[in-house]
């Protein structure tokens, strides 16, 4: 990689990092994308841009948005989000979701999407139906947030799992773990990950999907390496890593706390399932 393609892509990571503290600042206060664009000056999708690190937003627009969202702009550039990559891949502390988040969630899960409706999701979340439709104007958006809350999460889990691998086979070994720890705690965002991106309107779908890809990458990355170096002998990598992380994303179907198995137990065991998949000599 050239020293400009190298500076390109970390100002890729920046603006999406921004775009992404920019949404969980707007988010924590409850307003929606309608509620801050006009307020910053700018249509409704340049600031979904912005919040998908699709576009730049100059600095006396995030002024206004720091001042929007009670906030200082040196934060939203610099200061950790919750759930990023800084803390353990493995900790998974009790998600605090706003509350019509809470009951599009539950929802979503025990009826899907079109089953739910917005008096459903207002039950569940002890709200009025005028109230969530105070802050989220369609039940679209709420399954955006809640999608883009599951992939901004365990998209970073992966990234920061993948980069403590040693190698292709213990990095494989990592992402699979990862991969199955949070489609067990998280079964949830999981479950609604796996069965409602069909839901999506555009642009939300192809930018999402854009997401689920670069985790399957991850995976498709380190088994065609892990083939290359000899270290995997499966004479199918690409279709063997689509194995492998199917195989994780399925576990909410079936997993459940009250079972037997922790999420500990089925990583290993889903571990050890990767690794006859691919091929890799014990």
């Amino acid at each position: 990689m050239t020293a400009r393609e190298l500076q390109e892509r970390n100002a890729d990571e920046e603006r999406e990092l921004l775009g992404r503290r920019l949404r969980a600042a707007r988010q924590a206060k409850g307003l929606t994308i309608r509620d801050v664009a006009p307020e910053i000056g700018v249509s409704v999708g340049t600031w979904s841009a912005i919040e998908n690190g699709l576009a730049r937003i100059s600095e006396d627009r995030l002024t206004g948005a720091a001042r929007l969202f009670d906030t200082d702009p040196a934060e939203l550039r610099g200061a950790p989000l919750p759930n990023e990559s800084d803390r353990r891949w493995r900790d998974f502390p009790p998600l605090q979701l706003p509350a019509p988040i809470t009951g599009a969630l539950n929802a979503f899960v025990e009826l899907g999407y079109h089953g739910a409706t917005i008096r459903e999701i207002a039950n569940r979340a002890e709200l009025s139906v005028a109230g969530v439709y105070h802050h989220w104007p369609t039940k679209q958006h709420l399954l955006v947030a809640l999608l883009d809350l599951t992939m901004d999460d365990l998209r970073e889990r992966c990234r920061a799992a993948r980069a403590e691998g040693d190698g292709p086979v213990e990095r494989l070994e990592r992402l699979v773990e990862c991969l199955a720890l949070f489609h067990t705690h998280r079964r949830e965002l999981g479950f609604i990950g796996a069965s409602e991106m069909r839901s999506l309107d555009e642009p939300h779908r192809t930018r999402i999907a854009a997401a689920r890809r670069d985790v399957q990458q991850m995976v498709e990355d380190e088994v065609a390496e892990g083939c290359r170096r000899g270290a995997m002998l499966t004479p199918l990598p690409r279709e063997a890593a689509r194995a492998v992380v199917t195989l994780c994303t399925a576990l909410p179907q079936w997993w459940s706390p009250a079972g037997e198995l922790t999420p500990d137990a089925v990583a290993r065991q889903y571990i050890e399932f990767a690794r006859d998949i691919v091929r890799a000599p014990r």
